[in-house]
């Protein structure tokens, strides 16, 4: 079983770990903490009460498992693998989740105080519920772990580098699950060649990668960096934070979640984070149209910078829900990029094709759907046949 913890959400997934693994269903719990909840499996939707339990992650689990509990007390599931947010500068290789990692994760939270609370509150969930059944850790953050110095360091005093303050990158699991795809689709030398691969959802990172490894990433020290998101901010002037709090006294906690749950997309439109909203409302609403320029302008730079620190591209990669389903987007980023070679074709652009590059583009253009879920699954898999 695969699980992955959001901020008001848990995506799950139970694969067959058999010769060839096989995904028997997907779902997830969403609207966790709202008065209406959300489970959905294979696509099946039931709507559950906050009165029923879903005020929190403990009680979203807690239903989880209660849904889960006939297949592991028949010995069904075999383990659990969890999607981790942050290692820290520790841990990057996939681990068996034991109390001394849970103890080392919590004092990791004030890295990615976003995402690892809940992260752990799952694995200790199950945990309480199933002690024997094991439990896995695999990190977003891995695939980055070997970026060269250059790209992790940070422009601060050095003291901060010892302590773990530099750039991590993060939606590795998804880097990891394209470059493997693009190897099945196009061949080892495609995999092996200079990729920027544009991961661009509710979080959106954009990633540098040659010979299969990643060479720099958008995001930094936490998932808020880079381009602008449905709510993070992305990059921002860091003297902003002391102007905010000298003109209206915002603290750092108010000026943290301001960027990470008021920005972005939702706070340059002021009505929605959703792109697909945003481009239905584009043509009347100045707000949401500014909102998606912006969104596209910066991620067309930093395509840009990442091939600038590739010295050259082959192949890009969209993915995530707004790579994979809004052509607009897509054109509107790649426009003008033809001096790197990027030209695509309208008409497999507006069909979501597989191959969306012109004929007479230098630079292949390609639409993967990810698939994080499926490297954890395979991951897990490997790691339970080695023992």
């Amino acid at each position: 079983m695969t699980v992955n913890g959001g901020s008001s959400s848990i995506k799950f997934a139970l694969f067959d770990a058999g010769k060839s693994l096989q995904r028997i269903l997907a779902g997830q719990i969403g609207g966790i903490g709202l008065s209406q909840g959300r489970f959905e499996v294979n696509g099946k939707e039931d709507n559950v009460s906050r009165a029923v339990g879903l005020p929190d992650h403990t009680a979203a689990v807690n239903y989880l498992m209660d849904w889960l509990k006939g297949r592991i007390e028949a010995g069904e599931l075999a383990a659990v693998g969890h999607r981790v947010v942050h290692g820290g500068p520790k841990y990057w290789k996939p681990q068996r989740i034991t109390p001394e990692i849970i103890a080392e994760l919590h004092q990791l939270s004030p890295f990615d105080p976003e995402h690892l609370p809940e992260e752990i509150l799952l694995t200790e969930a199950f945990h309480r519920r199933f002690p024997n059944l094991p439990q896995f850790a695999c990190f977003d953050t891995a695939f980055h772990h070997d970026m060269p110095r250059v790209a992790r360091l940070l422009p601060i005093p050095r003291r901060y580098d010892a302590k773990g303050v530099q750039r991590y990158g993060f939606h590795g699991l998804s880097c990891q699950f394209l470059v493997k795809e693009l190897h099945r689709v196009a061949g080892a030398k495609a995999a092996k060649g200079r990729l920027v691969l544009a991961h661009l959802g509710n979080g959106a990172s954009i990633t540098a990668v040659r010979g299969g490894a990643s060479i720099d990433t958008s995001m930094s020290f936490t998932p808020t960096a880079g381009l602008p998101m449905s709510t993070r901010s992305g990059d921002l002037d860091p003297g902003l934070g002391w102007y905010l709090f000298r003109a209206e006294n915002v603290t750092a906690r108010q000026f943290h979640h301001m960027v990470n749950h008021e920005s972005g997309l939702l706070g340059v439109s002021e009505t929605s984070p959703d792109m697909r909203e945003l481009l239905s409302r584009s043509k009347n609403d100045v707000r949401a149209a500014e909102a998606i320029a912006l969104f596209c302008y910066q991620a067309k730079k930093w395509i840009c910078a990442m091939a600038g620190a590739l010295g050259g591209l082959d192949t890009l990669v969209f993915s995530g829900g707004i790579g994979e389903h809004a052509p607009e987007a897509r054109e509107r980023i790649c426009a003008g990029l033809g001096f790197l070679g990027i030209e695509i074709n309208p008409r497999r652009n507006a069909a979501n094709a597989a191959v969306i590059s012109a004929k007479d583009g230098n630079v292949v253009v390609r639409v993967i759907p990810t698939d994080e879920e499926r490297i954890i699954a395979e991951t897990v898999s490997k790691l339970l046949k080695s023992k």
